[in-house]
């Protein structure tokens, strides 16, 4: 692998919301027209923050990482049992700023969409089995069970092994190599700074918060991955992707593909450490997958999508396709 195939460079988007050479109010207004289709609520509250003075005022007063919308706001849900609007947002940060604060400062943004899976499935599937899986930024471990889930890519159908689990739906454009049967995995592990507990009620409501209004089935398809990852309890380690992805890693067993992947995660963190991260994947040898917003590992000029749109690396170079940050689609690239 190239380190200059990757980590950003001319023409990177970044994680919308969440780019670091922006202002606060730039963040904002970057967020608002990557969802406004997606979520027309949080799209005008995001252009509604840019314009808002008395709330740019608070997130200036918070580190950096803390400003993102997506934190925010589930912060601000998470107060008042309902995905916030202009006017209750402003209301929180004028009446109860030292709350919204605690829970911003508390709280990670660990949105766990199971439906990532339907993207990661056919880069799977790819591998030669069976499959260790060792999933960086975990949070409750829904990213863990892909062989669990039920698929339906436009009509292709692919069965998992629990019947109980959710189907997740996919719409395939390209040559998508979609699987005629679920991956074989024989270990599985996840790492993250703050595991979350999939059978625990404050958890799950935690992920809830996160949730964005407008997108239909996302609350349900949630829920049903929470029951089955409570049924299958995924191992996953409080640590960090640099000191301790060796250590977990060694843990896998001989004669398995060891797979270590991430969705989302390597935007929140430094380009040294996303460049020391490479190089320990590297140094367990494992197959990389990368499912991140353009720019932070892959090619730039590869994406075809919205602009919120992930792209699909296999082992920092190999730029198979873009996806849907959710999972509603995946288009490959050859």
């Amino acid at each position: 692998m190239d380190d200059r195939q990757w980590c950003g460079g001319p023409g990177a988007r970044g994680m919308a919301g969440h780019e670091p050479d922006l202002s606060t109010a730039e963040n904002y207004r970057r967020f608002a027209a990557a969802v406004a289709e997606r979520s027309p609520e949080y799209g005008a509250l995001a252009e509604a923050v840019a314009d808002d003075e008395e709330i740019l005022g608070l997130l200036a007063t918070l580190p950096g990482d803390k400003r993102q919308p997506n934190l925010l706001f589930a912060a601000a849900r998470y107060l008042l049992g309902a995905p916030p609007d202009p006017a209750t947002l402003r209301g929180l940060v004028r009446e109860r700023a030292g709350e919204l604060t605690a829970v911003v400062l508390a709280r990670r943004t660990q949105t766990n969409e199971a439906g990532r899976c339907a993207t990661l499935l056919p880069a799977l599937a790819q591998l030669r089995g069976p499959l260790a899986l060792l999933e960086v930024g975990a949070s409750a471990g829904l990213n863990l069970l892909p062989d669990r889930y039920s698929y339906d890519y436009a009509g292709h159908h692919v069965t998992g092994t629990d019947p109980e689990a959710p189907v997740l739906r996919c719409r395939p454009r390209g040559p998508v190599p979609l699987p005629d049967g679920a991956p074989t995995v024989v270990w599985r592990a996840g790492i993250d700074t703050a595991p979350l507990d999939a059978a625990r009620q404050d958890h799950a409501n935690w992920l809830e918060c996160l949730l964005w209004p407008g997108e239909a089935g996302r609350r349900e398809r949630l829920r049903a991955a929470l029951r089955t990852a409570a049924r299958h309890r995924p191992v996953i380690h409080r640590g960090d992707l640099l000191e301790d992805l060796g250590r977990i890693a060694a843990d896998a067993p001989a004669g398995a593909t060891l797979v270590v992947y991430h969705s989302a995660v390597l935007a929140y963190v430094s380009e040294s450490v996303r460049r020391d991260f490479a190089a320990a994947v590297r140094e367990v040898g494992a197959v990389w997958l990368s499912n991140e917003a353009p720019g932070v590992i892959g090619p730039v000029e590869t994406v075809d999508g919205p602009d919120d749109s992930f792209v699909l690396v296999r082992n920092g170079s190999e730029a198979l396709a873009s996806t849907d940050p959710h999972g509603a689609w995946v288009r490959w690239y050859r």
